[in-house]
């Protein structure tokens, strides 16, 4: 297995590419977090209360500092995502292997923030693709999980077109907070 938190390597296609999130995007990524249309597909469960709309490019600086922090301890990977044909960020994929005693022990849990126009089906899978090819190997998870709520129409066909299945399991936050709107898909 690699060690993602020693060498986080550069994911892409012909479509897109993901590198870790740096702070020289803090500019392009704010445009993403002031994107009200975007916020209600964003997951901040287990995020003490951070729905992660930003109006400032302190607050995204400030925000882009704590990913910066949480790879440095293991945490998590934030990796921002750039249209090849545009160049710029369009969003951000959080991923770590999550321990816990329910039923999302040892998954990959995935985080996917985009720019409202970026929410389509096609989109989303190519996107995620390069990832999750990748995710076994760079987090020793058994499975990639990530949320859709039932608004987010596009994510979930794209979710299912993976091969992701919709799971009724709720996720146990550190508090103890049940949350849903789950899907799982199990890795090979």
């Amino acid at each position: 297995m690699k060690d993602v938190y020693v060498e986080c390597p550069v994911l892409g296609n012909e479509a897109f590419l993901l590198k870790r999130t740096v702070m020289a995007d803090a500019q392009e990524l704010l445009e993403v977090y002031s994107d009200e249309k975007a916020v209600p597909f964003f997951n901040s469960d287990n995020c003490n209360g951070d729905n992660f709309f930003y109006r400032t490019l302190e607050q995204m600086q400030a925000e882009i500092n704590f990913w910066e922090a949480s790879y440095r301890s293991r945490a998590f990977v934030r990796w921002s995502i750039f249209d090849r044909s545009s160049g710029r960020a369009v969003g951000t994929i959080e991923m770590f292997c999550r321990m816990a005693d329910d039923f999302f022990n040892k998954t990959g849990l995935l985080r996917l923030d985009l720019k409202s126009e970026y929410e389509k089906e096609d989109v989303i899978c190519s996107i995620l693709e390069p990832l999750l090819e990748q995710a076994p190997e760079l987090f020793g998870c058994e499975s990639v999980s990530t949320k859709a709520v039932k608004e987010a129409a596009e994510r979930r066909k794209a979710l299912e077109c993976l091969g992701f299945k919709e799971t009724a399991e709720k996720l146990k936050g550190h508090d103890g907070t049940a949350y849903g709107d789950y899907y799982m898909l199990r890795c090979e």
